[in-house]
């Protein structure tokens, strides 16, 4: 019912009212922006343009007195002192042959573990802690105390467990009904 009512408000005296709208004055244009420049502007501008273009002597010998001398970095190779040599520590333990295509590591830096040697002190510390102490193995592979305490406390190596299968007698079976 309120439909009804609201189209005939709507609808009364359409006729007059679009002649009325339609005959109105059109609204004014905004005005267009003026593209002449202005004589004080472009006074301006020429002043800026002549500045920039203008040769500045003074920042020109300065410019002139710079030099700049590049080389191309040469590759030397790396002599190897006696500092070097002792800074390195060959591996206790390693992979057989050459996995994965790998080429195999002889030595490693002192405080530093590949990752063979690192799971197997995990290993060695987890099966016998009181053989492979912290200062054990901080010893063993040349670490530092505290680096090794953090890599036994908050490292631990994988554990396979196999569970056997069941036997006939204790597996319960659902069957088809």
């Amino acid at each position: 019912m309120g439909a009804r009512v609201a189209r005939l408000f709507r609808n009364f005296n359409l006729e007059n009212r679009v002649h009325r709208e339609i005959g109105k004055a059109k609204p004014e244009v905004a005005p267009r922006h003026l593209t002449h420049i202005d004589p004080v502007q472009s006074t301006e501008v020429t002043e800026i343009n002549d500045a920039i273009h203008k040769r500045n002597d003074p920042l020109l010998v300065l410019l002139k007195s710079v030099y700049v001398e590049s080389k191309d970095p040469t590759e030397a190779p790396k002599e190897m002192t006696e500092e070097n040599v002792e800074e390195r520590r060959p591996l206790k333990f390693s992979l057989p042959g050459d996995p994965y295509g790998i080429v195999e590591i002889t030595d490693v830096p002192k405080g530093k573990l590949s990752i063979v040697e690192a799971l197997k002190a995990l290993n060695n510390h987890k099966n016998a802690p009181q053989t492979w102490t912290l200062d054990k193995v901080a010893q063993e592979y040349s670490l530092d105390s505290r680096d090794t305490k953090a890599l036994l406390e908050h490292f631990i190596p994988f554990e396979v467990k196999i569970i056997p299968p069941k036997t006939k007698d204790d597996a319960k079976q659902i069957k088809d009904t």
